[in-house]
């Protein structure tokens, strides 16, 4: 998985997941290589990679001895992971989804890692039981439709958007939709809880957290749910309910295509050449978690932009793992954290191969883009809920 001997990054996670699914046990070798795939000798395995473009060495046992032996030197940054189960992943996204609308279900399609489609209904049905894994769609989970007012609102789509909103509230026996996207992401809060892993792109990150910092209060201003706000609703937040984000600032103008000071789109000055973002190097023996989110060809990742492009960093909790980041702009791009149980990543921007995404843009041709490490970060994650748990160091 190094720059130079894979062709195509991507889909060499479709022939891991694919491994696992036929229930054959995979060894992530993580920083050997750009953190290569260690899986056994089946013919129909090197068929599948031949089929699907993916770079491959066949190496005897004695090789793979030596390098798994390598990797165990204590001089080694460097460790040997099980993956030992396919996860079932679920897609929380509305139906009608336009291509352009989600970059994780283009990598799981593109890599062909099967996974399954939800949303309100089934979450709070309690669908979330019978997944390992689950996305956020980029997704407003407080109720202001994606804050497009000012830009959409007599856009066709975005008239017959809320009326759906709407409509889907009310058959849940909700008065609003701000009230119904609450319920989903305390839902949600709950499957994590219980040692679910959530990961979450864009606008689903920032507007999760604040839902839940605003669960007692209502933020909408009339043209979302034809009634006032909550008086002084700002100095009631409770950030001990967010998972990752403290001390933020709501944006109360309707007309603003923002939700809060935590994203840091509008101050961002960085010329499009210059946008990189730096991915951390943890311990591998004793950090496994965060190495395996890191796994890359490169630790320079080109920067891309979204609603919610990346992080302030001094709104980002102590406890909570800044992976990547562009340290001169004092910004956070991919953060992980633990909740309960389970754990969440949040990755800021919205395609990692469409630098200024629009409503409308084309969507991404993958097969102009097979060793993006932009992407790969969210294939590290779909791949972390097959690892084995290791006993904890005492």
């Amino acid at each position: 998985m190094d720059a130079e001997s894979q062709k195509n990054h991507l889909k060499a996670y479709g022939i891991t997941y694919w491994t696992l699914h036929k229930q054959e046990n995979v060894k992530w070798l993580l920083n050997y290589r750009g953190g290569s795939f260690l899986l056994p000798y089946i013919d129909a395995i090197e068929k599948e990679c031949l089929i699907r473009g993916v770079s491959y060495e066949l190496i005897s046992d004695a090789e793979a001895e030596a390098i798994l032996l390598e990797i165990s030197s204590p001089s080694k940054n460097m460790d040997a992971v099980i993956l030992e189960k396919a996860p079932k992943i679920a897609v929380y996204s509305p139906s009608g989804k336009q291509p352009w609308d989600d970059a994780v279900t283009m990598v799981l399609t593109y890599a062909e890692i099967p996974y399954e489609i939800i949303y309100d209904t089934e979450v709070l049905s309690d669908a979330l039981l019978l997944y390992d894994w689950l996305h956020l769609h980029h997704e407003d989970f407080t109720g202001q439709y994606g804050k497009f007012y000012r830009a959409y609102r007599n856009a066709a789509w975005y008239i017959e958007q809320q009326q759906t909103a709407e409509k889907l509230a009310t058959s849940l026996g909700y008065d609003k939709v701000s009230e119904e996207k609450l319920a989903v992401a305390q839902k949600i809060r709950e499957y994590v809880l219980g040692g679910g892993f959530m990961f979450a792109m864009c606008s689903a990150t920032d507007s999760f957290d604040i839902a839940l910092a605003t669960q007692s209060l209502d933020i909408c201003e009339p043209m979302f749910d034809g009634d006032g706000t909550t008086s002084n609703y700002q100095s009631q937040l409770d950030y001990s309910k967010t998972f990752a984000f403290k001390d933020f600032i709501l944006e109360r103008d309707p007309k603003v295509y923002e939700f809060s000071s935590i994203d840091m789109t509008q101050r961002r000055k960085i010329p499009k050449e210059l946008d990189y973002f730096t991915l951390m190097e943890y311990s591998a023996k004793w950090d496994p978690i965060p190495t395996m989110l890191n796994q890359n060809h490169t630790a320079l990742v080109k920067g891309f932009m979204g609603q919610t492009t990346s992080y302030s960093r001094d709104q980002v909790k102590s406890n909570v793992l800044v992976m990547g980041e562009n340290k001169s702009n004092g910004e956070a791009r991919y953060i992980h954290g633990i909740k309960g149980q389970g754990f969440f990543t949040f990755y800021g921007g919205h395609d990692p191969e469409d630098y200024t995404h629009r409503v409308g843009d084309p969507k991404t041709e993958l097969d102009l883009h097979p060793t993006s490490p932009g992407y790969r970060l969210i294939l590290n994650n779909v791949l972390f809920p097959a690892a084995r748990k290791k006993k904890q160091k005492t």
